[in-house]
């Protein structure tokens, strides 16, 4: 059996900004450097026994500061970078809304059927994040590993390990550091925790966004 903690990264200024960020490799802000900290008290006291990072330094900083305490070396795994956004990565989601209102649209109503300008879709992916998911199971058949990823990356994720379609893609929520908990027996996926978010109970007498 193996347990995997699937964790977003901490707050950006791209977030607070509602900037498409995608495959732009923008670094946490002071926020969100103090999540990842946090994030890393959460997982103080677990035996982990690997920890995986999205190659963007917004998931790796969040990485390290998991990996701290246990003396690990964050890996990098391709397959759960950010998704592409194509023409739209660097651009606020107000001037995507005017550029392109159509495709912004089908992000927003039918995000399945979105094909971004020079980007990926939901299903490019979520194939290459489940393989991705997959292949480190193959890796550790039994312990415990945490996989530092992103808001898109983690929902087609959830969707994909409960049988979901990617029309599904906003029911999902994914906070800032949100951890979800992942357990897969006998080639068989079940949930057991998501956008768990209670060690960021310090920050809790500071403004929160809602991220779109």
């Amino acid at each position: 059996m193996t347990h995997i903690y699937l964790v977003r990264h901490g707050q950006t200024a791209w977030n607070r900004e509602e900037i498409f960020r995608g495959r732009s490799d923008v670094p946490l802000d002071e926020t969100g450097l103090r999540q990842a900290e946090l994030a890393g008290l959460y997982f103080k006291e677990l035996k982990i026994y690997a920890i995986y990072s999205s190659p963007l330094s917004r998931a790796w900083q969040t990485a390290e500061k998991i990996a701290e305490p246990h003396g690990l070396r964050v890996q990098p795994l391709q397959g759960i970078i950010d998704m592409s956004f194509g023409k739209w990565e660097g651009h606020p989601h107000e001037e995507i809304k005017r550029m392109d209102p159509e495709t912004y649209r089908l992000w927003r109503e039918e995000p399945h059927r979105a094909k971004l300008p020079g980007g990926e879709t939901l299903d490019e992916v979520r194939d290459r994040a489940m393989a991705a998911l997959e292949e480190v199971i193959q890796i550790h058949p039994e312990g415990t590993i945490v996989l530092v990823s992103h808001r898109v990356v983690n929902k087609v994720l959830l969707c994909g390990i409960l049988g979901l379609d990617n029309s599904h893609f906003w029911q999902i929520i994914q906070d800032t550091t949100a951890i979800n908990l992942i357990r897969c027996q006998k080639g068989r996926y079940f949930l057991v925790l998501m956008n768990e978010t209670c060690h960021l109970k310090p920050l809790k007498n500071e403004v929160t966004r809602v991220d779109f």
